[in-house]
């Protein structure tokens, strides 16, 4: 959710497009306040306690006027099926003239418009209306996934493979493009590679994959770009 929140950050309040977020698991203020503690660089702890320095309020105001007036259109609706997300979509588009991205957090919790076999017929069925919405629309779509917990039973590397996609057949034929994020320090504490997030493609259609090293900045819930220490 965070580094999908820093695209749309990117996207809405540098670029002054208008994003789409349809989030099924967190509420439009909590997404706020992420948003918040990552334009101004302040710390969600003392966002969501209050505890801000004078220095902290001066820039909690400048990103209170930098995410009022970006285009981010959050709905918290929940649990919509591909059919709604595409109508609420289309509205939006038809509104706003047009949309620079469309975030679906998470693709797990779409309901199916009508029972499916399995689980994975019904993710199938979503990840494919999903995809044809991006053409009709001509507009990114990013749909945040679960991963199989094969991770976190796995010997060796943790980092996330193709397979560990949940329900991954029609998520992974129909993407484009295919993140995954691994965190040396979430299995290893006390790794020198605190603070470096892997951005692990595992997919490109049209590029080639491949790893690129950010910099995560937890207390921001913010991505940057990675600089190595004693680097020019």
């Amino acid at each position: 959710t965070a580094l999908a929140l820093n695209m749309a950050e990117h996207v809405a309040v540098e670029n002054k497009l208008p994003v789409a977020v349809f989030s099924m698991e967190m509420s439009g203020s909590q997404l706020a306040l992420r948003m918040l503690g990552s334009i101004g660089r302040l710390d969600q702890h003392k966002l969501r306690t209050g505890r801000l320095s004078d220095d902290d309020w001066n820039r909690l105001t400048n990103a209170v006027g930098k995410l009022h007036d970006a285009p981010v259109l959050v709905d918290e609706s929940g649990a919509l099926n591909a059919l709604e997300l595409r109508a609420r979509a289309r509205r939006l588009h038809r509104q706003y003239g047009t949309l620079g991205l469309i975030v679906v957090d998470y693709l797990q919790l779409m309901q199916a418009t009508s029972e499916g076999e399995n689980r994975a017929t019904e993710i199938s069925e979503i990840s494919r209306s999903l995809k044809s919405l991006a053409k009709e629309l001509k507009v990114p779509v990013v749909a945040l996934s679960q991963l199989s917990r094969a991770v976190e039973q796995r010997t060796g590397s943790r980092r996330p493979i193709m397979s560990d996609l949940r329900e991954s057949g029609a998520i992974e034929q129909d993407a484009d493009l295919i993140l995954a994020i691994y965190r040396e320090e979430v299995y290893t504490p006390d790794t020198p590679e605190k603070g470096v997030a892997e951005i692990i493609i595992l997919k490109q259609r049209n590029g080639p994959i491949g790893t690129v090293k950010l910099t995560f900045l937890g207390e921001y819930t913010r991505f940057e770009s990675y600089a190595q220490s004693g680097a020019f």
